[in-house]
């Protein structure tokens, strides 16, 4: 439970980090149409902190499921999956801010890398939820 409050908040850091950079930025750069920048923000909140938030109630609810391969596996994959969108998504929001031109290839990159991140969290969501089924099957309360 403590290792999930622990990544929650270094979620929520980054996720106020993220706004005071979409803000600051754009306002340094005199952009003020829409970018891929105020979204990094909310995704931080939504998919770092929460979610992190609701696995230590469960971890606190199932006392078994921290040492659950699946869900150890869970820890990993999306602690991968969504620092990569989240970096994917700031290259995206500071060259539309800086209104850089980029090649066919580079904007596929930057698409696929990301595309690659959503993929990789959306397996860990997948592993907490079968980590999680599991845990509810053999329920070990406190």
């Amino acid at each position: 439970m403590k290792k999930c409050l622990n990544i929650s908040l270094i979620y929520a850091v980054a996720a106020m980090a993220g706004g005071v950079f979409y803000r600051e930025f754009t306002k340094l750069n005199g952009y003020d149409g829409v970018t891929v920048l105020g979204k990094v923000h909310t995704h931080l909140f939504l998919l770092g902190m929460i979610i992190f938030l609701l696995a230590a109630l469960f971890c606190a609810h199932f006392k078994d499921l921290p040492g659950k391969k699946l869900f150890r596996a869970f820890l990993c994959v999306y602690n991968i999956g969504v620092p990569v969108t989240t970096v994917m998504m700031v290259a995206r929001g500071v060259t539309e801010v800086l209104g850089t031109e980029l090649s066919k290839g580079v904007n596929g990159a930057i698409s696929g890398i990301a595309g690659l991140g959503h993929m990789i969290a959306g397996a860990g969501i997948v592993l907490l939820l079968v980590s999680l089924k599991s845990a509810a099957k053999t329920k070990v309360l406190e």
